[in-house]
């Protein structure tokens, strides 16, 4: 089942934002991601808060674009009454679950409600996830034309036997219809990857990058598989049926990926995402949503479970549909719970996350103490020695391999 929402202070009924909040509001990005916690299975590696059919009697998928709409209008009456300066959304995503579950014209209901309550801003980038069985031609048309700019495709692997241990069930062939498909729609499209599988060798991996690589999408993202307690598949290790993850191969996959991607054209803007370079025009064809969850702009989270970020308070929904469903039609917040983040705890936070973008760490935003520790980590092969000199942390690939060991010594 998915994890436990995590520890901290109660949220207030109405959803009410401290006057902190308004502090650099307007030098900071706004953006919503809608939570669509609905599956058709429930895959055996996965810890996302999703539900299937069975495990969510008395809700209804129908209903959900409707409960959407509703805590979109809370969070636009929410941010106004935090004194927060209008800021259209410069990016919305779609995620999941399966958005591609619920019918095309909910999720453009939904987009419309986002626009009408704080705009889009001019060229915002519109992104839905998708699985290759859960969408056609016509359904991308639909979304094209209500306004989404971008479709990220759950590939996963192109290998059946490394589709079934993940309990995916796609046809691999459907993938390039898919892409193919969301192209003619006039959609930019990313391809989801994950390496690592227990019983994927190195040639599986190749063969999946390969395949990804044919269909040349404007960008791909490359997970190793984290197994996670209480998961199915974590069971199944414990027991024995399925071998544990290796963490040496998980290292030599990552090393193709890279080499196979960067010879292919796609550029490395954070350690799991690559975007055709800047010659051929990946700069903008990066994930520009993900990219604010990495440098700590403005987020609102819709749906069961989704997660916020507003001027340093990070606050989160409570996670059965259905009790989202009722605090919505009770007139309160769905927030379960909320903190404020202190200037210590943000810049942490930061040297967390910007460490692993291409773009790199101001070596300013570190201490002194994880200042001292970069000219020992050019010596180790981690960090790049002309960035640093330009005053900029940027991983060497094995710094990238090693990332969190690298942010530890940073942080020390």
């Amino acid at each position: 089942m998915p994890s436990a929402l995590p520890l901290a202070d109660p949220a207030p009924v109405d959803g009410a934002l401290p006057a902190s909040v308004r502090e650099g509001a307007a030098d900071r990005d706004f953006g919503v991601y809608l939570h669509v916690p609905f599956c058709r299975v429930r895959c055996g590696y996965c810890d996302f808060n999703t539900y299937t059919a069975s495990e969510i009697r008395g809700v209804k998928q129908s209903d959900f674009a409707d409960q959407a709409i509703v805590e979109l209008e809370l969070a636009a009456r929410v941010l106004d009454d935090a004194g927060l300066p209008p800021r259209p959304a410069s990016t919305v995503f779609f995620g999941g679950g399966t958005p591609t579950l619920l019918p095309a014209a909910d999720l453009a209901r939904m987009l419309a409600a986002v626009d009408r309550l704080f705009s889009l801003a001019p060229g915002a980038e519109v992104t839905t996830e998708a699985n290759p069985d859960s969408i056609d031609a016509p359904g991308f048309r639909r979304l094209a034309d209500a306004g989404f700019t971008r479709a990220s495709i759950g590939m996963q692997s192109a290998v059946p036997h490394v589709l079934a241990t993940l309990e995916r069930t796609h046809d691999p062939a459907n993938v390039a219809l898919r892409v193919a498909e969301a192209r003619a729609a006039g959609l930019a499209v990313s391809l989801d990857l994950i390496y690592g599988t227990p019983g994927e060798t190195l040639d599986d991996w190749r063969t999946s990058l390969d395949a990804a690589l044919e269909q040349r999408p404007d960008h791909i993202s490359a997970y190793a598989l984290i197994v996670e307690e209480g998961t199915k598949l974590a069971r199944q290790i414990a027991r024995g049926e399925v071998p544990p993850v290796d963490d040496d191969l998980h290292a030599a996959m990552y090393e193709a990926a890279d080499a196979r991607l960067t010879q292919a054209g796609y550029s490395w803007y954070e350690v799991s995402n690559w975007a055709l370079s800047a010659h051929d025009g990946g700069a903008s064809r990066r994930s520009r949503h993900n990219r604010a969850y990495w440098t700590g702009q403005d987020w609102w989270g819709i749906g069961p479970g989704a997660h916020s970020h507003i001027g340093g308070v990070r606050f989160w929904n409570v996670k059965h549909p259905a009790a989202y469903a009722q605090r919505l039609a009770a007139g309160e917040s769905p927030a379960a719970g909320r903190e404020t983040l202190d200037e210590e705890t943000r810049r942490v936070e930061r040297v967390l996350l910007e460490t692993r973008l291409a773009d790199g760490l101001p070596t300013s935003a570190l201490a002194p103490t994880g200042r001292r520790e970069v000219a020992g980590l050019i010596a180790d092969g981690l960090v790049d020695p002309a960035s640093a000199l330009r005053g900029t942390v940027v991983l060497t690939l094995r710094g990238r391999l090693l990332a969190d060991a690298v942010v530890r010594r940073l942080l020390d």
